[in-house]
């Protein structure tokens, strides 16, 4: 039995997320197909993580098990090459037995990216999140160093998570100036709640707007009200960026 691990791109645009679910399409069940169909084998696919819909990734890792003895450097080849262009297979590595794509992972890294122009973009309308209020970009690289460490994040949370615990470790938080009209949220941590990145990245949002002040963030995250942060910012702006393990 052979163990391959995925990394992943895809446009999370027309998918309602990774995760299989029936009349939906989704970016899991689409690979699953074209392998299976590859293999001649029934495999679970198995992720680092779920993405929402509309939700994009740069670097989705997950792993399957199989008796296929096809060539590693085909693999990835051979799912491109039956697979929607909105995915593709960046790499496909075999694996020791014991690697599992979500249990093995120690950081992750997402991006949030914000279109701070008057008018937006047509063409990146679906990757990125419109806000044509300029934002105080020096208040919100003040405000986000006061999430790096490990805090109860309680208040940046939405309903509906399976976690047991809203504690988690960011080991790194960071304000990225991309051109002259765009910014990201880079945020790397151990793990992240459900909407906790757009949560973080809509309360930056109001820090930057001014609704909300920098050195309130401590007190936001220690009272664990989440009526106290931002609003969840949509999904088009986020983007998983890396998984490592």
């Amino acid at each position: 039995m052979r163990n391959i691990k995925l990394t992943i791109e895809y446009d999370g645009k027309d998918f309602g997320g990774w995760q299989k679910q029936r009349n939906k399409l989704n970016i899991q069940g689409e690979i699953e197909k074209v392998i299976e169909k590859i293999t001649k084998e029934t495999i679970e696919l198995n992720a680092s993580g779920r993405t929402d819909a509309g939700v994009h990734a740069l670097g989705q890792v997950a792993n399957f098990k199989t008796n296929s003895n096809i060539p590693i450097e085909k693999i990835a080849i051979a799912i491109n090459s039956q697979i929607k262009n909105s995915i593709r297979i960046v790499k496909a590595e075999e694996v020791d037995e014991e690697f599992h794509s979500r249990y093995k992972c120690k950081r992750k890294t997402y991006r949030y990216i914000i279109n701070n122009s008057e008018y937006g973009s047509a063409v990146y309308r679906n990757m990125e999140y419109h806000i044509p209020i300029k934002l105080d970009v020096n208040k919100m690289e003040e405000a986000i160093k006061y999430f790096v460490g490990e805090h109860d994040f309680k208040a940046f949370k939405s309903s509906g998570t399976s976690s047991k615990s809203s504690v988690r470790t960011i080991y790194k938080a960071e304000i990225i100036k991309l051109d002259s009209n765009r910014i990201a949220i880079e945020l790397t941590g151990n793990g992240f709640l459900y909407n906790m990145v757009r949560i973080i990245s809509g309360t930056l949002v109001d820090v930057g707007i001014g609704k909300i002040s920098p050195d309130s963030i401590p007190q936001i995250i220690e009272e664990k009200d989440r009526t106290k942060a931002g609003k969840t910012l949509p999904p088009q702006g986020l983007f998983l960026v890396r998984v490592e393990y």
